[in-house]
């Protein structure tokens, strides 16, 4: 069975005339009781964030940075990260909704769902960006770590942005395996996520970036992440998964030049449902509303369900372009020291 945790106070983080409003998050409860399934998976409150929580992750002088910002009444941190006076604390309340999430499978739920906003993959140890300004997922991990002794962690990223704070805050450690899916970081923000960075010291080859061209769909996805999720998780034997949910490189999404269509999150759906337990996804990215409702129900509908018996969608080999199959043979090439793909 799958938990949700959502608070109507994560509407609270306004950012006026900007793609990450509270209308995604007002888009997706109401797709939920559209759907009559509000009454139907049990939805929890958050946790608040504790400031020893978040600095495990960040810099004192970071969270410091964003309080007094915030309450100095907020604004622009850079040219595209937005806090009003209320958002350092809904921006505690995001992460520790990912703490929450988390908690709610180690008692017993198969998978957890964190409906959070504001993001969190772009913020790194010492800054927002990317419209983060709290790192959620990382805050959790280092909490199960610190906390319930948790180990090993797999972190998997299909925002079509690269997760590049996350993949900072993780890039030596061995013990975190963080692989992204993402738009060729030559064509799209952050400009990071190349296929050559790979971790370093003892975190060399836990960092796996999948970038792939403008243009990519279903197909293309389905392709690579067939040949790359299993064996690499299978390897790895992490004992906690976390998976950061990004609807952005949908065809309909103003941000991205990507084409995956709906089917593609059914199908996302039903590869996380295969994972062994526990299980959090997280919310990051997604700005076309009416796709970000239709897509975030897919993705529920089938872990609610618990089970495989759906469609099973493959893609069409005569749709997955030759560059594809070229980044998964150097994919393979850059990884065989570390995994057998």
């Amino acid at each position: 069975m799958m938990a949700l945790v959502y608070s109507p106070e994560y509407l609270e983080h306004k950012t006026p005339n900007h793609p990450e409003s509270p209308d995604r998050l007002s888009k997706i409860i109401k797709g939920l009781e559209e759907a009559d399934l509000m009454g139907n998976i049990p939805i929890f409150e958050p946790y608040m964030a504790k400031e020893e929580d978040l600095e495990r992750v960040h810099t004192s002088d970071h969270v410091e940075r964003i309080r007094t910002f915030c309450e100095r009444g907020g604004g622009y941190l850079d040219f595209d990260t937005y806090a009003s006076p209320q958002s350092y604390e809904i921006a505690k309340l995001a992460a520790g909704g990912a703490i929450k999430a988390s908690e709610l499978v180690l008692n017993g739920f198969s998978s957890s769902y964190a409906l959070v906003r504001p993001p969190g993959h772009h913020a790194t140890r010492e800054r927002a960006m990317g419209f983060c300004l709290f790192n959620n997922l990382a805050v959790a991990l280092e909490y199960l770590r610190k906390v319930r002794k948790i180990k090993k962690f797999v972190i998997f990223d299909f925002d079509v942005h690269y997760g590049n704070g996350t993949a900072h805050i993780f890039y030596n450690d061995p013990d975190v395996l963080y692989i992204s899916i993402h738009q060729d970081p030559h064509t799209i923000f952050p400009s990071e996520g190349f296929l050559e960075e790979i971790g370093e010291g003892a975190g060399e080859g836990f960092n796996l970036n999948i970038p792939l061209s403008p243009g990519s769909g279903t197909s293309d996805y389905i392709y690579i992440l067939q040949r790359i999720l299993r064996p690499v998780f299978k390897d790895f034997k992490a004992d906690f998964y976390f998976f950061d949910v990004g609807f952005d490189a949908h065809r309909d999404d103003p941000l991205s030049r990507m084409l995956l269509d709906d089917d593609f999150y059914e199908w996302m759906a039903m590869e996380i449902s295969k994972q062994p337990q526990p299980r959090v996804l997280t919310l990051e990215g997604g700005y076309h509303l009416e796709a970000l409702k239709r897509c975030n129900l897919k993705i529920i509908n089938i872990l609610k369900e618990e089970t495989l018996e759906h469609s099973q969608i493959s893609p069409e080999m005569s749709r997955v372009q030759e560059e594809t199959k070229n980044l998964f043979k150097r994919i393979e090439d850059n990884f065989s020291p570390f995994f057998t793909l």
